[in-house]
C-alpha cells in the first residue's frame, strides 16, 4: 500500500500524470503513423523519411533557447494547455486533407514541424512545471511515475497505431494522437493546485537571459556531461529512427500491424526500466545510474542491424528492449538531477538550454540518417546509428560522475562546496553561473 508521502495522493500530480499517460499514448501512435503514412500511402524515399523525422523534431533546434527564456517569465500550466490544444487542432487536418484528396509529404513535414514548436512549450514548461507541483523532495518519484507512463505508451502506441492503420489506413489513425493531446489538456484543466507566480522580469535583454541559462549548464562539469552524453545519443538514436519503419517493412518485409508489434515489444524494456529505476538508483546510486547502466545496457541494441526476416527478428526486438530499458533509467536519474539542482527562476532557461542541445541534435540526426540512406542504404545506416549510440556514454563516463555515488538533492545554496565543480578563489556571482555545490 502506497504511504501517505507518496503522490498517489497528490490530486494534482494525478492529473498531470494521467493527461500525460494519454498524451504519450498519443503521440507514440503518432510516431508510428506519420512514417507509415510517408513510406505506404505517400512512397516516401529515404531522404523524404529524414526530412520528416527531422521536421518533428526541428524546433528544439529553431526556437529552444529564446522558449526557455518566454517560459521563465510566465506561468507553465496555461502555457501546456495552449501547446496541448494547438497540437491537437494541428494533427486533425491531416485526415481532414486525406478525405479530401489533397495529403502530401509536404503537408505532413509542415505539420509536423510546426507540432514540433507546441512539443517546445509544453516540454520545457513540463519540466519546468513538476518540482513548483510535487515539491523538489518528490522529483525521483514523480519522474518516475511519467517515465513509466512514458513507456507504457511506448509499448502500448506502436501496437494500437499498426492496427489502427491496419483496420482504418494510417491517416484516420492520425486521429488518435489529435484525440491525446486533447485528453491531455483537459486534464490539465482540472488541475487546482495554486502555481506560483513567476519571477518578476528584471528587464535585462533576451541574449543576457539565454546567456544566463548556457552558463548555468555548461559551467557545471556533471551537467555539462550529462547534456553532452544525451545530445550524442538523440543524434545516434535518431539516424536509427529516421530508418527504423523503412528497415522493417523493406528489408525484414514486416506488415504494419508486425511493425508495431516489433516495436511495441521492444518498448516492454522501456516499462521494466521505469518500474526498477528507483531500485537500481537505491542499489548503485544516483551517479552510477547515470553511467553504469547505459556502459552495460546501450551497446546492445547493435543487436537490432543484426535482424533478418523470420525468427532473426527477434534479435531487433532484444535489442530495442535492452536499450531502452537503460534510456529510461538513465532519464529518470538525470532528469530528477537537474530539477533538483536548479533555482526554481531558472528551471525554464535550465531545461530549454538542455533541450536545445539535446533535441537540437535530433533533426540533424534526422538529415543525416537521410542523407545516409541513399548513399549507403537503408540497413547500413541502422549499423551507423546504433555503433554510435553503443560509446555516447562516455563523456559521463570520463566525468566526475564516475567518481560519486550520490547527487544531490536540492538547489545548492553560494556557499556550499561542490567536490565535483571545486568552488572559485572568489566567489561567483550567482545571478550569473551556478554556484559551487555537490546530481
Amino acid at each position: 500500500m502506497p504511504r501517505r508521502d507518496s503522490l498517489w495522493f497528490h490530486s494534482g500530480f494525478r492529473l498531470l500524470w494521467a493527461g500525460d499517460t494519454i498524451s504519450q499514448a498519443g503521440n507514440f501512435i503518432g510516431q508510428t503513423v506519420l512514417p507509415l503514412l510517408a513510406a505506404t500511402v505517400l512512397a516516401a524515399t529515404p531522404g523524404e523519411m529524414g526530412l520528416l523525422t527531422a521536421a518533428e523534431n526541428a524546433a528544439f533546434l529553431l526556437i529552444g533557447l529564446p522558449a526557455g527564456v518566454w517560459v521563465d517569465r510566465v506561468k507553465r500550466r496555461p502555457l501546456m494547455l495552449r501547446a496541448d490544444f494547438a497540437r491537437a487542432a494541428l494533427l486533425l487536418t491531416i485526415p481532414v486533407a486525406w478525405w479530401a484528396g489533397a495529403l502530401t509529404l509536404a503537408h505532413l513535414v509542415v505539420i509536423a514541424l510546426l507540432v514540433s514548436v507546441g512539443t517546445v512549450f509544453f516540454d520545457i514548461s513540463y519540466q519546468s512545471y513538476l518540482p513548483s507541483l510535487v515539491g523538489r523532495e518528490h522529483l525521483l518519484e514523480g519522474n518516475a511515475k511519467l517515465q513509466s507512463s512514458q513507456s507504457v505508451a511506448q509499448v502500448t502506441g506502436p501496437g494500437i497505431a499498426g492496427g489502427l492503420v491496419q483496420l482504418a489506413g494510417a491517416a484516420n489513425a492520425v486521429l488518435a494522437t489529435g484525440l491525446g493531446y486533447l485528453a491531455s489538456g483537459l486534464f490539465l484543466l482540472r488541475i487546482r493546485t495554486p502555481e506560483p507566480e513567476p519571477a518578476p522580469h528584471d528587464g535585462s535583454p533576451l541574449r543576457a537571459q539565454i546567456a544566463e541559462g548556457l552558463r548555468f549548464v555548461f559551467g557545471n562539469p556533471t551537467l555539462r556531461a550529462i547534456t553532452l552524453c544525451t545530445a550524442t545519443g538523440n543524434f545516434a538514436g535518431t539516424i536509427v529512427i529516421s530508418m527504423q519503419v523503412l528497415f522493417l517493412t523493406r528489408d525484414l518485409r514486416l506488415s504494419p500491424s508486425a511493425v508495431g508489434l516489433v516495436l511495441a515489444a521492444g518498448g516492454a524494456g522501456a516499462v521494466l526500466g521505469a518500474l526498477t529505476a528507483g531500485f537500481w538508483t537505491r542499489m548503485i546510486g544516483q551517479a552510477r545510474a547515470i553511467w553504469l547502466v547505459p556502459l552495460v545496457t546501450w551497446p546492445l541494441q547493435l543487436l537490432l542491424p543484426l535482424s533478418q526476416p523470420g525468427w532473426p527478428v527477434t534479435l531487433g526486438v532484444l535489442g530495442l528492449a535492452a536499450s531502452g530499458y537503460g534510456i529510461i533509467i538513465y532519464n529518470v536519474a538525470q532528469v530528477s538531477y537537474r530539477q533538483a539542482i536548479c533555482p526554481e527562476r531558472l528551471l525554464g532557461r535550465m531545461n530549454a538550454t538542455v533541450r536545445f542541445v539535446v533535441w537540437g541534435t535530433m533533426p540533424l540526426g534526422g538529415l543525416a540518417g537521410g542523407a545516409l540512406g541513399e548513399l549507403i542504404g537503408v540497413r547500413a545506416t541502422v549499423w551507423t546509428g546504433c555503433a554510435l549510440m553503443s560509446v555516447t556514454m562516455l563523456p559521463v563516463l570520463a566525468s566526475p560522475l564516475r567518481k560519486m555515488r550520490d547527487l544531490p538533492v536540492s538547489p545548492p545554496s553560494p556557499t556550499t562546496p561542490d567536490p565535483a565543480h571545486p568552488a572559485p578563489r572568489t566567489p561567483p556571482d550567482p545571478s550569473a553561473s551556478m554556484p559551487p555545490a555537490p546530481r
